[in-house]
């Protein structure tokens, strides 16, 4: 992990591979940002003129090297890309700051260390620079062997070091470990997402929550094949029995001895999905390795909240399961009693993870949080409504829905809310069972959060975070997002978690 550091020194003397400075877009083009005055200085103030000249415009994400000045420790000066110019207050925002750090960071792939002179004035803007520059230098190498795991793009960024900050105010260290805490656990579900379904199956899944909880003192419970069998969790187990790898249930929980809420977070686990029986076409498959990234999201949540401290309880449920054809797979037209004692006509096997995320939700339910929040890579039709950047957010309640958009946005994850139109729930009306799995094709992704609300225990608050579209970047890497599993949602869930604990939320 890519170490960070708080400085005061310089950006004339601090030996680095590069100082990092911001350039915005102005009205007659390029503005050296706040913070890159000694490296202005150094150009005879004429820096935006040279980026200028070298064809920078100050657009987001845009990166421009140049020589440092004579006498330097840094032999290179990076300008990165802000967007437009500041507003009236002269600051850029905390997302345009994370966005641009994250786009340095990458560019500096292969250096040892990075001097980040980008516009601070407070501990906000310091925490958004570090969490960006923090994410922006993941890199995923597991699979790599020798040599291989530095060709591919350059090792990462090894120090970020963060001039501007004030090591010595609390406000300012504070927020760089939250940064430092927050961004590593990402990490972690970027790497859980990463991972091959031959090596990350349920077990092994698992087994890196056992570690976890033994490593930061959570409470660790996992169900397997014959716990769920004799459990009852029918939907689990019915996801998972056409695979050779049995499915799980995995219970982490972080508490605090003067908590007075508890959140319930399930991830949908589906540690690779054919789609069974139902099969996916050709072209779908290449990717469905991702398709536990709630599970991952929901995993690191819990161990970032237990690594902060926060005073609250947070309880995650892992569904983890294989979803495969095989002469023992669940057929289209199956019926399934669930954990909660409901029976599911499944209609396509391929709507998988509403059925194991069932269980989970009952399950949760029992032990009555003061609030459930399910993450799950769920439907496509999110993704045809939302697009590739934006999660989907829906809720019976709502003013908890709204709140957690609020938080989203807060924390730079693109989200937007869902209603649950009551009359799309007919359409899930079976002549066999007590629902089916399907409902109307139109109106998909909110018809599977009608589905997850029929197991939620009564008077619970709810919500269903779609993150089918932002969980895995298939096109090229941006800001601070890589190419690859991106730990969505787990920047939305710990300042969720975060505000419960200081009782913003009621």
């Amino acid at each position: 992990m890519t170490a960070l550091t708080l400085s005061t020194s310089s950006a004339a003397t601090l030996r680095a591979d590069a100082v990092v400075v911001g350039v915005a877009k102005g009205p007659k083009g390029p503005v050296v940002a706040l913070g890159a005055e000694a490296v202005d200085a150094a150009f005879d103030g004429k820096l935006a003129t040279v980026l200028e000249t070298l064809g920078a415009t100050g657009a987001e994400g845009e990166v421009t090297k140049l020589p440092s000045p004579a006498g330097w420790k840094a032999p290179v000066v990076l300008a990165v890309g802000l967007g437009e110019a500041p507003d009236e207050d002269g600051g850029y925002g905390t997302e345009a700051l994370r966005r641009a750090a994250g786009a340095a960071a990458r560019a500096l792939a292969g250096s040892k260390k990075g001097a980040f002179a980008l516009p601070v004035q407070d501990a906000d803007d310091a925490a958004a620079v570090a969490e960006g520059a923090l994410l922006g230098a993941y890199a995923f190498t597991a699979h790599r062997g020798g040599d291989d795991k530095k060709k591919a793009g350059g090792a990462p960024l090894a120090e970020v070091a963060l001039l501007g900050a004030k090591p010595r105010d609390k406000a300012f260290k504070a927020a760089a470990e939250r940064a430092t805490v927050v961004a590593e656990e990402v990490n972690r579900a970027r790497d859980l997402i990463n991972t091959a379904p031959n090596v990350l199956d349920p077990k092994a899944f698992a087994a890196e929550a056992q570690a976890a909880a033994k490593e930061y003192g959570l409470k660790v419970e996992v169900l397997d094949e014959k716990a769920l069998k004799k459990g009852g969790y029918g939907g689990i187990l019915g996801v998972g029995q056409g695979s050779e790898a049995p499915p799980r249930l995995v219970r982490i929980a972080y508490t605090h001895a003067k908590a007075e809420k508890t959140l319930a977070l399930v991830g949908k686990g589906i540690t690779y999905d054919s789609g069974g029986i139902s099969l996916k076409p050709a072209g779908h498959n290449e990717t469905m390795k991702c398709d536990m990234s709630g599970a991952a999201a929901v995993f690191a949540t819990v161990v970032a909240a237990a690594r902060l401290g926060l005073r609250v309880n947070v309880t995650g449920w892992l569904a983890l399961a294989e979803n495969m054809p095989s002469g023992s797979a669940t057929r289209p037209g199956d019926v399934l009693t669930m954990y909660s004692g409901k029976t599911v006509e499944v209609l396509n096997t391929d709507a998988e993870g509403r059925l194991v995320l069932a269980d989970a939700l009952t399950r949760a339910s029992e032990e009555e949080p003061d609030a459930i929040i399910d993450v799950a890579t769920l439907t496509g039709a999110m993704v045809l409504a939302l697009g590739n950047r934006t999660f989907g957010i829906m809720a019976n309640d709502d003013a908890f829905r709204a709140a957690i958009h609020h938080l989203a946005e807060e924390a730079g994850e693109p989200s937007w809310p869902m209603p649950l139109p009551a009359d799309l729930r007919k359409g899930m009306d079976s002549p066999v069972a007590d629902i089916a799995n399907m409902g109307e094709r139109m109106g998909g992704g909110l018809v599977a959060g009608l589905f997850l609300k029929e197991f939620i225990g009564e008077g619970i608050t709810w919500a269903h975070l779609d993150i089918a579209g932002p969980a895995f970047n298939e096109s090229g890497p941006f800001g601070y997002t890589p190419k690859g599993g991106t730990g969505s949602a787990v920047r939305t869930l710990v300042r969720l978690a975060e505000h419960t604990a200081a009782g913003d939320l009621g």
